[in-house]
């Protein structure tokens, strides 16, 4: 049952990723995106880029995580190594952009790494 539920929380953290994404590549800079991150339709228009190589790296840690989950108990370490990336880049945006974004990828990775190991 344990192991269900960490299943669910690995599955969440990548469709938040998944939604990241999203916003970066394809909502940057339409009101959605710009909304998303407090960006002004200037910065937007020059950053957009920049933003959506940010939302193809997100991309691949939702892709690891989907991978994961996909190989049943084998892919615990999978699961672990892409948990603790979506857990450093959520410490780093927090101290370096956006305090939100410990709540967003940081609190959501601990959890399901915390449910992981107790699911073991």
């Amino acid at each position: 049952m344990l192991a269900t539920i960490a299943n669910v929380v690995v599955l969440l953290v990548a469709l938040i990723h998944v939604y990241i994404l999203v916003l970066e590549m394809f909502l940057w800079d339409k009101p959605k995106g710009m909304k998303a991150f407090n960006l002004t339709p200037e910065f937007a228009a020059q950053t957009k880029v920049l933003a959506a190589n940010q939302g193809l790296y997100n991309g691949f840690l939702a892709a690891g995580l989907f991978w994961g989950v996909a190989l049943g108990p084998a892919g615990f370490a999978v699961k672990v190594f892409f948990l603790l990336c979506v857990l450093v880049a959520g410490l780093y945006g927090a101290a370096t952009a956006s305090k939100r974004i410990l709540f967003v990828q940081a609190v959501p990775a601990t959890l399901g790494l915390v449910l992981l190991f107790l699911s073991r």
